[in-house]
């Protein structure tokens, strides 16, 4: 099961010399900062060595404090490699290698490791373990199916495979990081507005972009490179805007929640309860409105619907308001439940999004949140039947493919005749 170390990179944060772990790091014109907090979903990791190295090869230890929080002054710009101590985590914890930083002076930066617990201990059964990978898998599951439905919609009425969409995913939390975090905005009212203005980014861009394309004929191959060059344009936005660090929408360090042998944060279980909602409003409107029935019509046939009356741009345009806001949604729960959002964000989730859609049946919602969900399970519990943490993604794909070989249409898609 994979765990987080979630990291602030703030001047105040503890101290890291192992033998003076509460004194301070402030920035200046000839020393810069680096600092982070150590934790896991179970809590934060205090009186753990982490090993530092400078470009010049000089190493210095600094100690976790008791809130998991370390920092270090350094005199030299460049990149810094750092390394835990194996031997002093906790016997459930292990770490998965080594983190990378680039140092600058008069700044404080983020540097990121990332631990994960080992399959299972003498403190914890494999029971416990099997119901808190299952838990997780689920929620990873949730937050993969908000952008996965949306994306199904759009290639359902538009038969496009949008390489773009992931990166709205990481638009919602740079949004929502800078409405939050950086212009002090209540989380919630921070939230709205982010889900609200990811969601124009869908009109405008169908109003402005994919419309006049369609109507001058642009076959689908083009259509497709065009949102490769779209992700790739938002990425390096991105990296302009915000820079190549984690930024954290909240900065608090989230509280944890217990329940049986399954641990939590509350940000955790308010983004699961959350997409259930949205999920559940998303397949009702499908269902039982006038919009959605139109919206399953053109998914089906469009030259059909628009001879019944149906607007069948106004229904696309629908559909990627709709997609985007729910990819914006996706972003802002992904940046509270890892405790953080990067430029390549998107992009790491990009393969599983297309993995969930192609696995519940291309353009079916009902099959990208069926898919998703699977994804979530089989990434997550990979871990835990002996599969090393590095290939879960792996197992993953694996699945989708040996489905594939048996139901090539996936698991909700109708079969179709070729040739």
């Amino acid at each position: 099961m994979m765990l987080l170390v979630l990291v602030a990179g703030f001047s105040w944060l503890l101290a890291p010399a192992a033998q003076a772990v509460d004194t301070l790091c402030m920035p200046s014109e000839s020393t810069g900062c680096i600092a982070g907090t150590l934790r896991t979903e179970e809590g934060v990791l205090a009186d753990v060595d982490l090993i530092l190295t400078s470009p010049s090869g000089a190493e210095e230890t600094v100690t976790t404090g008791e809130t998991g929080k370390w920092n270090l002054s350094v005199t030299e710009e460049g990149p810094y490699t750092i390394e835990i101590v194996a031997d002093t985590l906790p016997d459930d914890v292990e770490t998965t290698g080594k983190g990378t930083v680039t140092a600058k002076l008069g700044a404080t930066t983020a540097g990121l490791i990332e631990v994960r617990t080992a399959s299972y201990s003498a403190e914890r059964s494999f029971g416990e373990y099997l119901a808190q990978s299952t838990a997780n898998g689920l929620r990873l599951g949730l937050l993969l199916a908000l952008a996965a439905v949306g994306l199904s919609l759009i290639y359902g009425t538009t038969r496009l495979s949008s390489f773009s969409h992931a990166e709205q995913v990481t638009l919602g939390g740079m949004v929502a990081y800078g409405l939050v975090n950086v212009a002090g905005m209540n989380l919630w009212i921070g939230g709205l507005i982010t889900v609200a203005l990811c969601a124009l980014t869908g009109w405008l861009q169908d109003r402005l972009m994919w419309q006049p394309l369609r109507r001058r004929g642009l076959g689908l191959t083009q259509l497709m490179i065009v949102t490769i060059g779209l992700s790739l344009a938002m990425q390096y936005c991105f990296q302009y805007f915000v820079g190549a660090r984690t930024v954290r929408v909240v900065q608090e360090n989230p509280g944890v929640a217990e329940i049986g042998p399954i641990t939590m944060t509350y940000q955790s279980f308010a983004a699961m309860g959350i997409s259930v909602l949205v999920l559940a409003a998303v397949g009702f409107a499908l269902l039982r409105t006038r919009v959605g029935r139109a919206t399953r019509a053109v998914s089906d046939n469009p030259a059909l619907a628009a001879a019944s009356g149906i607007d069948v741009d106004k229904v696309i345009r629908l559909v990627w308001v709709v997609a985007t806001g729910l990819a914006g949604l996706s972003g802002i729960m992904y940046a509270l439940v890892t405790n953080g959002i990067k430029w390549d964000s998107g992009m790491q989730i990009l393969l599983l999004l297309f993995a969930a859609v192609t696995l519940g049946g291309l353009g079916t919602a009902f099959g990208a949140l069926l898919g998703a969900l699977i994804i979530g399970m089989v990434v997550e519990l990979s871990p835990v039947f002996g599969m090393p943490g590095d290939f879960k993604y792996a197992t993953a794909m694996l699945i989708l493919i040996l489905l594939l070989l048996v139901r090539p249409q996936g698991l909700l898609g109708k079969a179709q005749r070729v040739g």
